[in-house]
């Protein structure tokens, strides 16, 4: 299960690893707390008056695109988006917003979730975030605490039967290893490389913020392509001609072939570092 805060999230993190699962086996759903309603419109070509006015369904729509694409289970827990304040000083959250909700209230449909589709895996945001997004900080707390509470019968009464998830993972998806190995390798091939902003960015935030660990990597460059076109259906929210698509396949394949994480709660036993998100899991099954 991949928790995530809004409908696009599950492509731009960790969309290449879900396919592979899906395609070796595995049932894989994605959790969506939000619907994105306060999300703006990022690719100009759908700036129109129709889509402003439909856009919490036309996410939707997008999303369920995606869900196909990727081939996982998915469903919208029911909350709704909280915007990205901006500002100094920055704006009040909106009244009734996700971010807003308690702990208990914004982590029962999450248990409920887990509960009935009883996942050996989960997959989240770190205590970042990942980004400073109130929605992605409060999917990770969510996230930690259905994972921790699932398996109690005495917490959520009245969300299904318990169910204790094995292992707990955070997304390390934009690193700076793998962004600085994609930029030499656009180099070495004489490509224009996107990247250099990125460098600035991370030199600026260098003291604010701790790099997660790496613990597990996971082969899926053959599912690059199916995760660009995952990406590809949130329209409104993706590009084509953004710096999502600037390196090519070819140069990520080389460069660097998978997707990590940080295992961040285990209850069984594996070693680092880990190639498959289920080391140590399919051994408990399987007895």
């Amino acid at each position: 299960m991949a928790v995530h805060a809004h409908p696009d999230d599950e492509s731009s993190k960790g969309a290449a690893t879900m396919a592979r699962y899906v395609r070796e086996g595995a049932e894989v759903m994605v959790a969506t707390l939000t619907g994105g309603e306060r999300g703006d419109i990022l690719n100009k070509a759908m700036e129109r008056p129709d889509v402003r006015e439909n856009l919490p369904r036309i996410r939707r729509e997008e999303m369920a695109r995606a869900r196909e694409i990727l081939g996982v289970h998915q469903q919208f827990l029911g909350f709704v988006d909280s915007g990205l304040p901006e500002g100094d000083p920055l704006p009040p959250l909106p009244e009734g917003c996700f971010a807003l909700q308690s702990l208990e209230e914004a982590a029962g449909p999450l248990v409920r979730a887990v509960r009935e589709f009883r996942p050996h895996v989960i997959l989240t945001y770190d205590e970042e975030g990942g980004y400073p997004h109130p929605d992605h900080i409060m999917t990770h707390q969510v996230a930690v605490e259905a994972f921790e509470a699932a398996a109690d019968p005495d917490r959520y009464p009245g969300t299904g039967d318990p169910w204790q998830p094995l292992k707990l993972y955070y997304f390390a998806t934009f690193h700076k290893d793998r962004i600085t190995a994609l930029h030499e390798e656009m180099l070495r091939r004489g490509l224009e490389s996107p990247y250099a902003d990125w460098f600035k960015r991370w030199d600026e935030r260098a003291s604010d913020r701790k790099p997660v660990e790496i613990t597990s990597r996971v082969q899926c460059a053959d599912y690059f392509p199916v995760r660009d076109q995952a990406l590809l259906a949130h329209a409104t929210q993706i590009d084509p001609e953004s710096s999502w698509f600037a390196c090519p396949v070819e140069v990520q394949r080389a460069a660097w072939p998978t997707e990590d994480y940080h295992l961040a709660r285990s209850v069984v036993d594996t070693e680092f570092p880990e190639d498959d998100l289920f080391a140590g899991v399919r051994e408990r099954v399987s007895r």
